[in-house]
């Protein structure tokens, strides 16, 4: 679609704009504008967006005007389900193992971090990856880890099915051979009876999560460090906005200390809206009960507020989701916990979120929000599901007509192959049905569940949404289940500010709305498929604001510190693991574009490059025999 003429402009604005974007493939996702040429940022919201030489007049001279070099833009990414507060309290000790794809690259990194950590520290790699993606298609194993390791703790989470402790990990725990099992989890012994290391979630993670949290912990100073290089790594995968779904030991309002001074000192650059998560078994409707006395719903601002309760209502209605094992069934005590709860949400009017895996459970939780709904209204409540992986047709329309939503996550893209193994390949084509909640008129938003079971990369997620592949490449979902390009890129921006009671506020590239957006590394209308989850940002904006950049725009977004401690992971790894050997992308763009613009920092001619280059096995290659550094259009 063309550009409408014009210029679409906010009305009574006499200020000049701070900054204009001009030469730019603006995705908007706003029907009335699709394609405009220039956008013009102005006390934080865009303030015109239409035709460059229009809104090149309304500079004035303060105003900075930035040239997207031909670039695809699009609104700021929002995830609709992650743990970033309490991941950003724990991001710069953690090894991530998101985007690596051997475990023999796992291993040396391992051992790397493990001769940079000092005593008592341990070497944590918390959730973010699966054995599937591995060339090897397994976990280490504890003789592995052991070796590494003979002295320094590793504890290593691997989705929610289990967790590896090396010998000096167990012993710093303190599990023996007279450690009884806990409810819910399995310490897995020798012939002996001694603990070998392994421990697995039957059928919850509870183990796995209470295991981790007897590690150090960083000091409070340090955890601000550790939340900004969190919210920067985000940045950079074009991430702007996260609907924070709370977690176990993360509780409120103790270990919300830290992202409220942050936010107090402006140093937020991510839009969070957090829910609380209950914390203690049997004692769930004594916490709302305190907590709604304490705030309310939409209290805060643009960058920080309250978004209600969930994604734990009730301890009795979580059903952790392990495909190795049979599904669990709910306690017969669910639906009368579960009641009073739901009832004190909607009297109060707190939206709810309740995580679901399985259909049977969805099943008895609508039992009661329809129970509840016939004496209090659930209307104008954005309440919803997470997960739903197994949500039948019956339940959809449930939803529907109750007025929720459900938010879909890419946990199947890590551990498909298990769920297969277990309920067969048709049973996964509709692992969750999102074409069919969309169909029944279902508010449908996506995230990551980030970071201790999937990767908090956005781009693995819309990769999955588009292909219907696993990181192991198994195939899932037939095109019936399958979104084309724009219709998952709506799922991470527009479709999920209805999950934080933002409609119209942010989401789009338009006049009026909050001025967050992603210049990308690749087109991703242009892309193959397979590339879609090697996206980056090369410049992301918050409010107008630069919060990541890098390339030729990498001077825009301010510093940070140095990751701390001094042996942080994040120092020499970063975050998400860059995929080596992607093989023939330079040729195929320069093939594609048969034009002669320049590589954005060298100046090399795609279509000269391409006739005079020989094929080139990737783009280090590619652009070293030129003597060019540069890998990026």
């Amino acid at each position: 679609m063309l550009a409408r003429p014009g210029t679409l402009r906010a009305e009574g604005s006499s200020m000049s704009p701070s900054l204009i974007l001009v030469n730019g493939r603006f995705s908007t996702l706003d029907p009335e504008n699709p394609n405009p040429q220039a956008v013009a940022i102005t006390g934080g919201k865009f303030s015109a967006v239409g035709d460059e030489r229009e809104i090149r007049a309304l500079a004035g001279p303060q105003t900075r005007v930035i040239d997207l070099r031909g670039r695809r833009v699009i609104p700021g990414l929002i995830d609709s389900h992650m743990h970033i507060i309490r991941g950003g309290l724990n991001y710069n000790m953690e090894l991530r193992w998101d985007g690596v794809r051997s475990l023999a690259d796992a291993l040396r990194m391992l051992k790397e971090q493990v001769d940079r950590t000092p005593a008592p520290q341990w070497v944590r790699v918390v959730g973010g990856f699966t054995q599937h993606q591995f060339a090897e298609k397994r976990l280490p194993t504890l003789d592995e880890l052991n070796a590494i390791a003979p002295d320094t703790p590793v504890f290593i989470l691997h989705l929610y099915d289990r967790a590896l402790l090396n010998a000096a990990a167990l012993r710093v725990v303190g599990y023996t051979k007279d450690t009884p099992n806990p409810p819910g989890g399995e310490i897995v012994r020798d012939a002996n009876g001694n603990p070998t290391g392994l421990l697995v979630a039957r059928p919850n993670a509870t183990i796995l999560y209470s295991t981790l949290a007897k590690g150090p912990k960083l000091p409070p100073e340090y955890q601000k460090n550790s939340t900004r290089h969190f919210m920067r790594e985000v940045n950079r995968l074009g991430v702007t906005g996260v609907i924070d779904a709370g977690g176990g030991f993360q509780n409120y309002p103790d270990d919300y200390k830290i992202v409220e001074e942050l936010h107090a000192q402006g140093q937020l650059t991510v839009r969070l809206a957090y829910n609380l998560f209950t914390q203690k078994p049997k004692a769930e409707l004594a916490d709302f009960k305190t907590w709604a006395t304490q705030v309310t719903p939409g209290q805060g601002d643009d960058t920080y507020r309250h978004n209600g309760a969930g994604e734990m209502l009730v301890y009795s209605a979580a059903d952790f989701e392990d495909f190795k094992v049979e599904r669990p069934d709910m306690p017969p005590t669910m639906e009368a916990e579960l009641e009073p709860v739901v009832r004190l949400l909607a009297q109060n009017r707190w939206p709810w979120r309740l995580h679901a895996t399985y259909n049977e459970t969805i099943t008895r939780a609508l039992d009661i929000f329809e129970k509840v709904n016939r004496e209090v209204p659930l209307a104008g409540l954005n309440w919803f599901f997470d997960h739903a992986e197994t949500i039948d047709d019956r339940n959809i329309d449930r939803i529907a007509k109750l007025g929720g939503g459900i938010a879909v996550q890419h946990r199947m893209a890590f551990q498909g192959e298990d769920f297969v193994a277990r309920y067969g390949n048709r049973a996964a084509e509709r692992s969750p049905p999102i074409k069919r909640m969309l169909e029944a008129g279902v508010k449908v938003g996506a995230g990551t569940d980030a970071t201790r079971v999937a990767s908090y990369n956005p781009w693995v997620s819309l990769s999955w949404l588009v292909t219907g592949k696993t990181l192991g490449g198994l195939a899932l979902y037939p095109a019936a289940n399958r979104l084309d390009r724009e219709a998952a890129l709506r799922l991470w921006t527009l479709e999920n500010t209805w999950f934080s009671t933002e409609v119209a506020k942010k989401g789009q590239i338009k006049v009026g709305q909050l001025a967050d957006l992603a210049v990308l590394s690749d087109d991703y209308f242009a892309v193959p498929e397979d590339e879609i989850q090697d996206i980056t940002s090369v410049l992301t904006l918050l409010g107008g604001e630069p919060v990541y950049s890098d390339g030729e725009f990498k001077d825009l977004a301010p510093a940070l510190p140095p990751p701390m401690p001094d042996w942080s992971p994040v120092r020499p790894y970063g975050g998400y693991q860059k995929r080596a050997g992607k093989p023939g992308r330079p040729q195929a763009f320069a093939a594609a574009c048969g034009c002669a613009k320049a590589c954005g920092v060298h100046g090399h001619g795609h279509a000269a490059v391409l006739a005079t280059a020989a094929p080139a096995a990737d783009e280090a290659s590619f652009w070293g025999a030129l003597g060019c550094s540069c890998w990026a259009f």
